[in-house]
């Protein structure tokens, strides 16, 4: 996936208050980084952190991290932010894959919105709902694991539901057009789900946990 190239990017990550500039230290101590014991919420893969913005103003009693891999996404966020004051709201620069350096048993709720699908075969571990990422998330989850998904992607959608399947998760929600779904399932939308929503383009979701 291309990323728009952002100037000065480095700096502007550099010089921000929502940028963990050494993640490894906050393993374990993610309470006192936000100064309560609130749930935190950890987003997979932010992008531009539309959605993540607006879930921390909504919910100020929640505490949310978005993590990205890219610089240019990550300072497209921090420029989204804008003037808002958002202590609820930290941003991680890092790749999924090193979470345990990260975090220990702390987190409540993983988001995983549109998510790159990796609709290939040989590319399937890739996906963050494959077994591998399934498995990182027990070491993360505080104690009950809950994971929301949204995704345009038929392939990362079915094989999402196979694996959560089988490693024991329960549905708490599944949407096959969320957009249209009679429920009328709460939703903040996404910098691409507002442009897929204007082309009419299905959204797949689901909810769900694994209660201990």
């Amino acid at each position: 996936m291309r990323y728009n190239i952002v100037k000065g990017a480095k700096g502007i990550l550099e010089s921000s208050e929502y940028v963990i500039k050494n993640p490894r230290d906050c393993k374990n101590n993610w309470s006192k980084v936000f100064g309560n014991n609130n749930p935190i919420c950890l987003e997979l893969g932010m992008g531009r952190g539309i959605f993540i913005i607006e879930m921390a103003r909504l919910n100020p009693n929640i505490n949310y991290i978005g993590l990205e891999i890219d610089n240019n996404q990550a300072s497209t966020a921090i420029k989204n932010i804008g003037t808002r004051h958002l202590k609820n709201l930290k941003i991680i620069v890092a790749d999924a894959n090193n979470l345990l350096d990260y975090f220990g048993k702390e987190i409540n709720t993983i988001y995983l919105t549109f998510s790159e699908p990796w609709p290939k075969k040989q590319d399937k571990k890739k996906r963050f709902t494959s077994l591998n990422y399934l498995k990182l998330y027990d070491r993360v989850f505080k104690k009950n694991k809950h994971i929301i998904l949204k995704t345009d992607n038929k392939i990362l959608f079915a094989s999402s539901l196979e694996n959560l399947s089988k490693y024991w998760y329960t549905f708490d929600k599944v949407s096959l057009d969320l957009h249209h779904d009679e429920r009328k399932i709460p939703n903040v939308m996404t910098d691409f789900e507002v442009q897929y929503f204007k082309n009419n383009r299905i959204i797949y979701y689901l909810e769900a946990s694994f209660k201990e």
